[in-house]
């Protein structure tokens, strides 16, 4: 079915042209403000992971809602980071945006045997006006007919979704639909159309899907197939969702980024001993990287 389906992949220089730059004078609220409600109590690390990573991926303001049991060892991890506890979240969609670049990432580090997990992505689809990422076991909320309710409302009323599954929770979100999950190109388009939802399929070869384009990402290595790899995707992609990048743009430029990560990472420490924090350590390069190979293609074209 692959074959039969526009499928493009995008160059360097395309791909260059949508790392957003700061202005000159630019402040950390016009670079974009990232919430990222994330983390619980048995998976603290995740919302360590999934914020630095939107900070390397240039958000200006990272803001987590996270598990009480986890606020001060986030605090800890990262002090530019601002930390609250879960109960502030309705206080957050209250001041969310005004007029600000923004976006929420949902559900990186939930706890599925937790009871608030549900609510709490729900709460932020149906509130938030503006670009969400939903990933981990957040996206677990999404198999309910309340769940693909929202994502129908903000889908009619311009709001994107950007969702992030890995090949076994694509299926899980796949099955109360009926579609065939073996093929994760076909599988990222099904997703987009049926959810309303730009869709980022993980895998050894990652897809993209708005369910009218499918970009195909063969970049990544099995460097990447560590723990909390794929929360650093999710704060990529939505720091650059809060930095004004289209939905789509966000999830193919984050997918691009975080696999030259891991391959910057892997150079140096071996595709056996990278974790998830050497790939976060690893954006500033793999930014700098693509920059350079856009420029060598475009210097090279010239001379033709």
């Amino acid at each position: 079915m692959s074959a039969r389906m526009n499928v493009s992949e995008c160059r360097a220089v395309d791909l260059a042209a949508l790392v957003p730059l700061p202005a000159a004078d630019a402040n950390k609220y016009t670079r974009g403000t990232l919430v990222a409600v994330v983390g619980s109590e048995r998976y603290p690390g995740a919302a360590c992971l999934s914020a630095a990573a939107s900070q390397r991926a240039g958000a200006g303001y990272t803001e987590v809602v996270t598990h009480p049991a986890a606020v001060e060892l986030v605090r800890m991890w990262r002090p530019s980071l601002v930390v609250r506890p879960r109960s502030a979240l309705p206080e957050v969609l209250e001041s969310a945006g005004r007029g600000k670049p923004f976006a929420f990432l949902v559900g990186c580090g939930f706890d599925a045997s937790d009871e608030e997990s549900e609510p709490l992505v729900h709460a932020v689809l149906e509130r938030f006006r503006g670009p969400v990422v939903v990933d981990g076991s957040g996206l677990d909320a999404l198999v309910s007919d309340g769940g693909r309710g929202l994502l129908r409302r903000r889908f009619e009323e311009g709001d994107p979704t950007v969702v992030t599954p890995h090949s076994g929770e694509a299926a899980r979100l796949a099955r109360p639909l009926g579609l065939p999950a073996d093929d994760p190109c076909s599988l990222a388009r099904s997703l987009a159309l049926a959810l309303g939802v730009v869709a980022l399929v993980k895998g050894p070869v990652t897809y993209a899907s708005d369910g009218d384009k499918i970009v195909r990402m063969a970049h990544g290595t099995s460097a990447l197939a560590k723990a909390g790899t794929g929360d650093v995707l999710a704060g990529m992609v939505g720091a650059l969702l809060a930095q004004g990048a289209g939905a789509l743009d966000a999830a193919v430029l984050g997918a691009e980024l975080h696999a030259r990560a891991g391959r910057v990472a892997a150079a140096r420490l071996t595709d056996v001993a990278v974790i998830a924090e050497d790939v976060v350590e690893a954006v500033p390069l793999a930014i700098a990287e693509l920059l350079r190979e856009a420029h060598e293609d475009g210097a090279e074209r010239s001379r033709r």
